[in-house]
Order: structure tokens, then C-alpha cells, then sequence
């Protein structure tokens, strides 16, 4: 059974005197009241955004390119948007061309309308709690139990949609005392119950204290559930969550502590994705199908969404993984496949690819458009009428997964000078993907001295090219692809405990492109490159190049509020220029229009 918490108000009309007894007998009001633990647990189906940021998140990063720019061979093509509001994420301005599900305003009212029902749900709680009563009576043990669980399930919830949010509307958390300067989000934690309610944005700081006041309280109360316990959070998913959450705040011991926690003293190894060794699939959509699969041990969380993403990236093809933005990633070199050579016979293009993808991307129409790994992203649709041939669009996303959080410690890791043990979890990964690879035997077990080698000349490679003042050799999409970029986390975020130094950096270089590998077409790298300070070079059109740089001014880095909760009092992240809201805010030196 599912339960909407749905406030609404009505308004009687009396049309007969005869029948107004019978009529004043019914409760006016349509929505439904739960009043037991079973009930609240029902209810936390819709405490989980269905919509999805993916979208927002790729278009906003390095992972897609504009097939409407020249390439280096000067080839463009003349594809359309899907829609205008991708052309605006692109190029880093505020929305005003879109408000579905794929749009800042999907993700902001979804995040907002899971909240809502999570208030709504430990409203109840504190009730129940309080009179030690529910619908049925006195409390038994095991609705007190399910109070607890449901309790726990809403706090970190609700505590995972505020991270959402201001890692999406807000700029990168920087620490504190630094974030206390920080434009937030509105925290609510109390159901509305006024009409037009006028809320203030706050501060990043504190809005990072009620996530972690909000997971720290949940995350002992929660239990698996028994059914669907990978659409819930669960132990592994809520410990994921939280060392995740604590590398944004660079807090790395307790990184190490929930990650491993998440583990559950399982050895990674053992639950890691088996994709590669799989050979039966038969369509496309059949790797995706089973690759966010509950039944694998390396899924731990899954999202269901409304979201037209597959159509947007495949199907439209003019943003897409191309390029540059594919041999960073899923058709692209690394330290221990390098020598792992594929050509195009059709192109002749030679270049480095992972063995365990190849035979699981695919190229949008069979032209150069794009690339795309169907282990993330895949289309499953719902007809609402088969012969119209109208329906819904709908995504999973693994949200939480082992190689995720292996990468989170990594990271953990190397910032306590555990080299040996972020090591080891870089390893794990590298295996994963080089087991049962059709045999290839060029890709090599993971050294530390292939970080250094690899790294450091991808680095310098780019930051060679970065320093010339020929801006089309400075943009071209030949410098190392983008795989290495300058690490600014000390600027963004700045410790006094933990640097970056210049022994770690190789190390931390390959962090960030394996997750950038582990978490393409989810929309997870934008958040990535917000807290790192990584420079992004978007293309657009024939003659236009937008660049994204680090500072502390430097608003598009903070994706701008819907225009429907700015024109109902919010204050928008960007100010207005002169008395019209500005759709594009251009930063000192931030943009570049090359002839």
C-alpha cells in the first residue's frame, strides 16, 4: 500500500438543507492521516525524491560536450537540444526555459516534497513517542520498534535531500567558519501549516550542522527493512552516506569509520560489480537492467525516478560523452591500461580503452554524437496507453554502491598518511574492472609508480597547455583529455589539519578519475568538481567557449534557484543586474569567446 501525506484545505458548499446532515458527516478533509508505526513505514515510500539531478548535474559538468562546436578536426554538427534548458545548464545560467523533472526545478521540488513527507512522518513520530499510543492502542514492542526504524529512516532521509540540495544550489562547503558566509538553503524540519510560508536561505555552515545533527540521530535507529530493503536506507546505505558526507567536510577519519562500517566487515573484494563477467545480454537496455540490480552485493541504495535522461543523452545527441569527455572517461587511457589499445573501424581512430567496457558502451545512432556505459543509464517506460503509445519515462539509480564508498576511503586514507591502505582499496577497484576481460592481459596490476608516471604527465600536460595565452591551443581538446586538472580543495575548503601536498597529488588525481569513471552519467561528477575547484571548459555553438574557474565569487559554481521560489520571496544565489533578473552572470575572466 501507498500513502501520499497530502495537506489540503476544502471549502464546504451546502446545496441541500435535506441532505446536510449526511453530508457534514464526512471529513472534508481528503488527505490520509496516518496513525500507526505500519503506517509511517508505508508513507516513507514517497520520503525519496523521484525525480533525478542527473541531468542537471552532467550538463553543468566535464562529462558531456556540445557536438554543435568544432572538434579538432573542425567537424561539427547541427543537432537539436531536447530542450532550451539544457542549452542554459550548459552554459552555466539560470533556468527560465524549463521546469520538468530533468530541471534545477525538478530537483529542488523533489528534494523539498521528500521532506516534506519526511517532517510530516517524524511529526507523527514525536506524537506516538510522547503519548506511547497510537490508532490501536498502547505501543507494543514491535511498534515501538518500527517507530524507532521509521524515525531513524526519516532523519537520514531528509538529512541525504538537504545534502542534495546544497550541493546543487549552494556553493562548495568551505570548512566552518568560511561557510558561515555561505548562502544556504531554507532547513525545514516542521510540516507547513500556513499559506504561502516565507522561509530564510541561512547559511552553508548551518545548514551542514542539521544534515549532520539529522544523520548522527538517524543513522543508529536504522534497520534493514524487510521489504525492498535496497529502496530504503539501510545500514550499508546510510553508512555510505555519511563517510560520503564527511568527505565533503574533510573530516577523513570519520570517512574511514563509516565507509568501513558500510562494509560491514565484508572483505570489498567479495561484493563488488560481476557486470564483466556477465555475457548473456541481448538488448542494451539489459546491462543497465542488471547493473543497478538490488540483487547485486555491490548496489546498496536505488532510486526510482521520472526522468527523460537516456533521451536527452542518447536519443538528442547534441550533448552527449564525446570527445574529450569519453577518453576521460570510459574510452579513455589510465595507469594500468594505457597499453590497452581499440580503434574505430570505421573513423581508424586508435585509443586507450578499459578492456571490461569494451562491449558495454554504446554510440548514440551509431554516429560520432556520443558515448554512453549502459551500466548507469538506461530507459525503462511505463504505458499509460499502448496504442497512443503515451507513458512515463523512468530511471534507476544505484545511488549507493560499493566501488563508491571504496573510493571515498581511498581518498581518507591518503590525507592520514595511510599510503599502504588507500592503496590496497585502489587496487580492489583496478581488479574489479580487469577481471574477466575477454582475456586482455595488457591491462597490469595498479603500482604506486604508474599513479606518479601517469598522472604527473597528464597534469603537466594540461597545465602546460593552460599557461599559453593562444586560447584555441588552449582549448583544444587535446590536452590529456582533461583526465588530470589542478586540485583546488585547499582553496575551496581550507584545513589546517589536512593539505593537499605536492607528494599526494598523483594520488589524489587518480581518486578523482576513477570515481569520475565509477559515477559517469549519474550527475555526481558536478558535485565532485564544486569540491575540488576543477576548472571546466565548455564549447557551445560554432564560436563560443564558456570556462568555469574556482573563486569565492564565483557564482555559477552554485546552480541557480527555480524562478518560482525566487518570484515567491527566496533570494536568488545571483544578483540581479539593474532591475531585471539576470539569466547569465559572467565572472571576472570566466568567459571567453573565441573567433
Amino acid at each position: 500500500m501507498k500513502l501520499k501525506y497530502i495537506a489540503m484545505s476544502a471549502t464546504l458548499g451546502l446545496v441541500s438543507l435535506s441532505s446536510c446532515s449526511d453530508f457534514l458527516d464526512k471529513n472534508p478533509d481528503t488527505r490520509v492521516d496516518p496513525n500507526t508505526p505500519k503506517q509511517l513505514l508505508e508513507l516513507m515510500v514517497d520520503g525519496y525524491s523521484s525525480t533525478s539531478y542527473a541531468c542537471v548535474g552532467e550538463l553543468s559538468s566535464d562529462n558531456v560536450m556540445d557536438n554543435n562546436s568544432p572538434s579538432d578536426a573542425g567537424v561539427r554538427y547541427n543537432r537539436p537540444s531536447y530542450a532550451a534548458a539544457d542549452d542554459q545548464l550548459y552554459k552555466w545560467e539560470a533556468v527560465t526555459m524549463g521546469q520538468d523533472n530533468d530541471t534545477p526545478t525538478g530537483t529542488w521540488e523533489g528534494c523539498y516534497g521528500a521532506i516534506a513527507v519526511c517532517n510530516a512522518v517524524l511529526e507523527k513520530v514525536a506524537q506516538m513517542e510522547e503519548t506511547g499510543t497510537s490508532y490501536n492502542g498502547p505501543l507494543t514492542a514491535d511498534e515501538k520498534a518500527q517507530l524507532s526504524a521509521v524515525k531513524g529512516e526519516a532523519l537520514v532521509s531528509r538529512a541525504w535531500h538537504y545534502f542534495i540540495l546544497v550541493n546543487t544550489f549552494c556553493m562548495p562547503y568551505g570548512g566552518p567558519e568560511k561557510s558561515k558566509g555561505i548562502q544556504g538553503v531554507p532547513y525545514v524540519t516542521k510540516p507547513e501549516t500556513t499559506v504561502n510560508p516565507q522561509y530564510e536561505r541561512g547559511n552553508l555552515a548551518d545548514n551542514y550542522d542539521m544534515i549532520e545533527k539529522d544523520l548522527m540521530e538517524g543513522l543508529p535507529l536504522i534497520v534493514d527493512a524487510k521489504e525492498a530493503p535496497k529502496y530504503h536506507f539501510n545500514k550499508a546505505s546510510a553508512n555510505a552516506f555519511a563517510a560520503r558526507f564527511y568527505l565533503y567536510k574533510r573530516e577523513y577519519e570519520k570517512v574511514v569509520e563509516y565507509a568501513t562500517a558500510a562494509f560491514k566487515g565484508n572483505d570489498p573484494n567479495t561484493m563488488l560489480q560481476d557486470l564483466w563477467s556477465n555475457s548473456s545480454f541481448y538488448y542494451i537496455s539489459d546491462i543497465g537492467r542488471y547493473a543497478t540490480s538490488i540483487q547485486r552485493p555491490n548496489v546498496w541504495m536505488c532510486f526510482t525516478t521520472y526522468t527523460t535522461f537516456w533521451r536527452r543523452f542518447v536519443s538528442s545527441g547534441r550533448y552527449a560523452c564525446t570527445r574529450a569527455a569519453k577518453r576521460a572517461t570510459i574510452q579513455g587511457p589510465g595507469p594500468s591500461w594505457e597499453s590497452c589499445k581499440y580503434s574505430n573501424s570505421r573513423t581508424k581512430e586508435t585509443f586507450s580503452m578499459m578492456p571490461c567496457f569494451n562491449g558495454y558502451c554504446g554510440t548514440a545512432g551509431g554516429q560520432e554524437y556520443g558515448t554512453y556505459f549502459a551500466g548507469t543509464s538506461f530507459e525503462q517506460f511505463e504505458y499509460t496507453d499502448k496504442i497512443a503509445g503515451i507513458g512515463y519515462c523512468h530511471g534507476i539509480r544505484a545511488e549507493f554502491t560499493t566501488e563508491q564508498t571504496l573510493l571515498d576511503r581511498a581518498e581518507a586514507y591518503f590525507y592520514l598518511g595511510k599510503k599502504d591502505l588507500a592503496m590496497a582499496d585502489l587496487q580492489v577497484w583496478n581488479e574489479e574492472h580487469r577481471k574477466n576481460t575477454s582475456g586482455d592481459d595488457r591491462m597490469t596490476e595498479l603500482t604506486e609508480d604508474q599513479i606518479v608516471k601517469f598522472y604527473t604527465k597528464c597534469l603537466n600536460k594540461y597545465v602546460a597547455n593552460v599557461d599559453r595565452t593562444d586560447l584555441k591551443e588552449k582549448y583544444s581538446d587535446s590536452i590529456w583529455f582533461g583526465i588530470a586538472k589542478p586540485i583546488r580543495i585547499d582553496e575551496v575548503c581550507p584545513s589546517t589539519k589536512y593539505q593537499l601536498t605536492e607528494d599526494l597529488v598523483p594520488y589524489l588525481q587518480c581518486v578523482q578519475h576513477f570515481r569520475r569513471i565509477e559515477q559517469v552519467h549519474t550527475g555526481q561528477r558536478w558535485f565532485e568538481i564544486k569540491r575540488l575547484g576543477l576548472e571546466v571548459i565548455h564549447k557551445f555553438g560554432k564560436d563560443d567557449t564558456f570556462v568555469l574557474r574556482y573563486a569565492d565569487d564565483e557564482m555559477r559554481y552554485a546552480i541557480e534557484v527555480p524562478y518560482s521560489a525566487i518570484s515567491a520571496g527566496l533570494e536568488p544565489n545571483r544578483k540581479p543586474k539593474n532591475t531585471a533578473m539576470s539569466a547569465s552572470i559572467e565572472a571576472k575572466g570566466a568567459y571567453v569567446k573565441v573567433n
